[in-house]
Parts: structure tokens; sequence; C-alpha cells
């Protein structure tokens, strides 16, 4: 299907007034550009703030943009939505300049066109991720692969952090233990800890879609006897000690329960987190250390951080 992506460039003050008149044209949703993003000051509260691309951006006031399905009639529909932005000036609103462009965008564009950079890509020593869509042939018998269709969830097992998970997995699990992978995302980390022969994981998230997108790709992995994935705020649910606890999350997020990790936790133990950007990595692991954990070893990759801790 094709769509007409309608751009109209104006002042903050009409973006709310645009943004009506694109609704009324039968736009269910509208993309806000604004130069001013760029200057923006904002409190860097969970260390994921990173530069925005100037290229992204007006060098000046607001481009609000609309989606319409390219439909016979759309040169009447365009026509109106001009007379309806130029009518808004009779409410004292100030529009700017009225600089209006249409171009004719493929729905694949938006859906597939990011498939082309991702294939296959072995990360440890054993693992390599397949995404479903790529045929690949193992070159070691000892290889294990996880066919990934991330889909709108988190996680196509390429990111650092999601890396440094996989490899101290590796490192750390023995056939018939027992693992929690809070914040599963994709179910990358529960499928990996599966793979390796952990009896039973249990795989949480708190976004239904990660639920949904884990449970698919945990069927076509074919471990949905090992693996329970189900909707859960971190460890609220789980009430079970575990051989081991994984979790790809934010620093301020781990730091945040890791008390109640430590209970969960088997006496010897581990505890893997990730997700820590470089400069918070004292503050995670002097939170580990406080609740009673000891720590093994430190990864790093880029500027990301993975821990490997135990509970004594």
């Amino acid at each position: 299907m094709k769509w007409t992506e309608i751009s109209f460039l104006t002042t903050n003050e009409a973006v709310e007034a645009v943004t009506n008149v694109f609704h009324e044209a039968g736009a269910s949703g509208v993309v806000i550009e604004d130069s001013t993003e760029i200057v923006k000051e904002r409190k860097d509260q969970f260390g994921e703030i990173y530069a925005l691309n100037p290229n992204d951006y007006p060098t000046n006031g607001v481009v609000v943009k609309a989606y319409l399905p390219a439909f016979s009639f759309l040169a009447e529909t365009v026509e109106e939505i001009k007379l309806a932005l130029a009518n808004l000036k009779n409410f004292d609103i100030n529009i700017g300049d009225q600089v209006l462009q249409t171009n004719l965008v493929d729905e694949e564009d938006w859906a597939t066109a990011w498939k082309q950079y991702y294939h296959p890509v072995k990360i440890s020593e054993r693992f390599t991720i397949v995404p479903t869509w790529e045929s690949y042939q193992p070159v070691s018998t000892d290889e294990l692969i996880i066919e990934l269709d991330p889909g709108m969830a988190f996680g196509t097992g390429t990111h650092p952090t999601t890396v440094m998970c996989l490899q101290a997995l590796e490192k750390v699990v023995k056939k018939g233990d027992t693992v929690v992978d809070v914040g599963t995302g994709s179910g990358v980390l529960a499928i990996g800890a599966a793979l390796l022969g952990a009896r039973k994981v249990h795989a949480l998230d708190l976004d239904e879609v990660a639920v949904k997108s884990a449970l698919e790709n945990v069927e076509l992995n074919k471990v949905d006897h090992i693996i329970d994935v189900f909707h859960g705020n971190l460890l609220d649910s789980i009430h079970e000690p575990s051989d081991i606890v994984v979790g790809n999350l934010l620093a301020e997020i781990i730091m945040s329960f890791t008390d109640n990790a430590y209970s969960i936790v088997k006496p010897g133990g581990k505890y893997i987190t990730s997700g820590i950007i470089g400069f918070k990595k004292d503050e995670v692991k002097q939170a580990l250390e406080k609740s009673g954990f000891v720590i093994e070893e430190v990864l790093m990759m880029e500027d990301w951080v993975a821990i490997i801790a135990s509970r004594p």
C-alpha cells in the first residue's frame, strides 16, 4: 500500500491547530519535527541521553507530517487541507510561511527496510543470531543458533549489552540450572539460557508487545517446554529461588531492586546485569555489593558494561 506524506512547515504556536486539520482530513496521527529539540536541555535520568542529528530537524520552525492513503481523491483532499490551514489565520494564529509538501511513500519501506541491515552474526564462542528471514548453515558442531524476529520488541541480539549477557550466560549456565530473565524483550537471553542446558527459564517483561514477541521467538526456537514467558514487573512475581538471574536493563532500574535480586538468587548462584552505560559502572557495582553480591567479572564493549556477580 502506498501513502502520501503531507508535511507543513509552521510555528510552535500553530502546531496544535495544524495537527487538528490533519486529523480532520483523515490522518490517524502526526509526526512533529521541532527545530528547538536540538537545543533543549534534558535531565539525564537514566543515562540514556544521546545526541540528536540536526539533519532530522528543520533549521527553524516546526514541521508537522501526516500520512494519508494514496487514494484517487487525494488531490482534492490536499486542496481542502491547504484551505483549512490558510483559514487558521482568521483565528489570529501565526502559521508561518505556509510551506506544504507532499511525498509518495511505500508502506513496505517502514515495515521491512531495516531488515536489510540485519544478517546472521556470530556473537560468542558458540552463539550465532540468525534472523528468521535469512538462511544459515552452522559452521561447527557445537554452534548454538538463535533464530530471532524482534518485531516491535527490543532485542535483535546484536546490541553490545545483549552480546555481553549471552557471553556471560555461556560462562555460567550449567545443565539443569533454573534461570530468570528480567525484561526479556524479544526473548533472546531466555532462549540462549535454554539452549545452554537450563532446565527451566522464567522470562518476564512489563511490555505486552515484548511478551508477545518473546512467546513467538521461544516457539520458533522450539524451547517453549523450557521457557515460561509472562507479563511481570521486575522480580515482583518471582518467589522461588533461582540459580541465575539475568537482567539487561538500565543502570537506574538495576540499582532499584538489587535487594530483591539477592533474595531470588540461590547461594552460590549468579546475577548477570547489563544495559549499564560506562560512567554508571561504579554506582551499579556499589549497589550490588551493598545488597551482598560479590563482583566476579566486569565485561566491557564499546561504551557499555555487563557485570557477573555471585551470591556467596
